[in-house]
């Protein structure tokens, strides 16, 4: 249930601060310049050249002088590599919904630059491209999932003897993205089968994944099974469901990321920047001391929201299962809280175990921690050693420019208005 949080202000020792934009890693922002699109339902993309088979066995090169159609599912298959030029667009078939499907033991090697980035994108023209045009990418891995099953299927109605995925070999390189760009993609097919942008099934920690946008999913933007993957440069931009969602066990460490909601777009069941499950409820875990385990540094977490429409909005964060984040150097902004733990954190004790959020920011309209099981102490201490505001503020007060379609802005603004925990 919900706690009624004493105002922080009145429980802590408060000083007030100048906060400038370089204390929050101003100068990291710049990774995002030069291959992001914000503005991607504007975009004249060219029309397709050539259609890519549904089938495919042998190791094949995607050139930039060809623009391809993914029609339908596309399985790559018999350990063969996928290998796209940099600055090569595939068009995603909305009328025969498209997902591109790399079978247990083949690869995808998808290697942009910052001025030519590979982009995967609906086949409608401008303005009339929307979330859940085509499917989405689905890679799957060798490495280990915390499941009493040592192999699992993936979510989505594809072909049974291609689905397979995790193993035992969580040093594999099943793929390597970097400056990728992913549009409209996603579908919500039941409350159990969800195609999101990018799902990473039990991915090795010798897998590169960086630099990669995925913008207008009607899932997940990123969602990753088990597996032990790092990541960094990443983008969820206006996702429908959850931003970054993990569970089967996953550990990794992601540095630099956004994500960037609307209060107006969102799931039935609620959507979050981040979802973290220690376990999948339904099959238990095989051993308590791997349950997924998430370090992010730098990370940006906004909600657009403002006075008039932030009822709309949701946590930041949830956290089920018993599933332990790390948060350092980070920012949230326009949720109604920052963290909802679910009923199997017991205890403030279970709290501080599998949580922890130091040297950020936050600005939230309602209580900053909530909690299912009603706790002997207030759980808001939990936030102490960052800075929030006083009251809670629209985008456009704390952010730059954070409502420009082509050109969005999320540094913060300097101001002496916040107040830090100690």
């Amino acid at each position: 249930m919900k706690l009624n949080n004493t105002p922080l202000f009145i429980f802590c020792l408060l000083c007030f601060t100048t906060f400038s934009q370089t204390e929050i890693n101003d100068h990291q922002m710049q990774w995002v310049k030069g291959w992001t699109n914000f503005a991607p339902n504007k975009t004249e993309y060219p029309e397709h050249e050539e259609v890519l088979s549904n089938i495919i066995t042998k190791d094949v090169y995607l050139t930039n002088d060809i623009t391809y159609l993914l029609s339908g599912n596309v399985y790559v298959t018999n350990s063969a590599t996928i290998t796209i030029q940099e600055g090569t667009i595939i068009r995603c078939d909305s009328e025969n919904p498209a997902s591109l499907i790399i079978t247990k033991g083949a690869k995808l090697i998808a290697s942009g630059t910052k001025g030519a980035p590979i982009v995967f994108t609906s086949n409608k023209r401008p303005k009339n491209r929307k979330p859940g045009d085509w499917g989405g990418i689905i890679i799957a891995g060798s490495g280990k999932i915390n499941s009493p099953a040592v192999s699992k299927t993936i979510e989505g109605d594809f072909l049974p003897h291609y689905s397979i995925y995790a193993g035992a070999d969580n040093n594999e390189q099943t793929a390597i993205l970097s400056y990728v760009r992913i549009e409209f993609a996603g579908k919500k097919i039941n409350q159990s089968k969800e195609l999101n942008g990018l799902s990473l099934y039990a991915l090795g920690n010798n897998s590169i994944l960086n630099h990669i946008m995925v913008s207008f999913s009607a899932d997940d933007s990123f969602e990753c099974f088990g597996g032990q993957t790092s990541m960094y440069n990443l983008i969820s931009y206006k996702a429908k469901d959850d931003d970054y969602d993990f569970t089967l066990g996953y550990q990794g460490e992601l540095n630099n990321i956004i994500a960037i909601r609307h209060p107006y777009i969102s799931d039935i069941s609620g959507s979050y920047a981040i979802e973290i499950d220690g376990y999948d409820k339904n099959d238990g875990y095989a051993n308590q001391l791997s349950l997924s385990s998430i370090r992010i540094k730098n990370g940006t977490f906004i909600n657009l929201s403002n006075k008039s429409n932030y009822k709309h909005t949701v946590s930041a964060i949830s956290s089920k299962n018993l599933g332990i984040l790390d948060l350092k150097d980070s920012r949230i902004s326009g949720f109604a809280n920052v963290v909802k733990f679910d009923k199997t954190y017991m205890s403030y004790s279970d709290l501080q175990k599998h949580f922890s959020f130091e040297n950020g920011i936050f600005n939230v309209h309602s209580n900053t921690v909530l909690t299912h099981n009603k706790l002997r102490v207030d759980p808001a201490p939990l936030l102490k050693y960052n800075m929030y505001t006083n009251h809670f503020r629209d985008a456009d007060e704390v952010f730059t420019d954070p409502f420009n379609e082509k050109n969005p802005k999320f540094t913060i603004k300097e101001s002496e208005n916040y107040t830090v925990m100690q």
